[in-house]
């Protein structure tokens, strides 16, 4: 092996596997945003949630916690599609466990929409409350 080539294996960053994962990345976001119906729900209702947090007026740890439950939502929801997809390639036909698999991935994206749903509706309820008493 060369000097050179071992100094390139040595760079902290090697600019094009730190480009092509940047591509391959931006490749999953769009295939699972032309496939998956929920995920541009959560994303409706994330964007929602932004614009409200303005309207509102939310404090800086509300934004902090919506932001980081918009996050792992979502998060949720691209795991949840890559182990579908996972499991149509490891078993074309239908099984058993692979229902099984796919039913337990949605079940935790499901869980976190509700968790995050009744989290969001402790931070928006009151300032909803509040903006209603400002109009009557």
């Amino acid at each position: 092996m060369s000097a050179t080539s071992k100094d390139k294996k040595k760079k902290l960053l090697d600019e094009k596997r730190l480009v092509d994962s940047f591509r391959y990345a931006s490749c999953g976001i769009v295939e699972a945003y032309k496939g998956e119906q929920n995920l541009k729900i959560h994303t409706v209702i994330a964007i929602l949630v932004v614009i409200f947090g303005f309207v509102f007026q939310i404090s800086y740890t509300e934004w902090l916690v919506c932001l980081v439950l918009i996050g792992l939502v979502l998060m949720a929801e691209f795991f949840n599609t890559a182990i579908e997809f996972v499991v149509d390639l490891a078993s074309p036909d239908i099984h058993p466990l692979a229902k099984l698999a796919k039913d337990t991935a949605s079940a935790g994206v499901l869980m976190m929409a509700i968790i995050s749903a009744i989290i969001g509706l402790i931070i928006f309820v009151p300032e909803i409350i509040e903006f209603m008493r400002g109009i009557l």
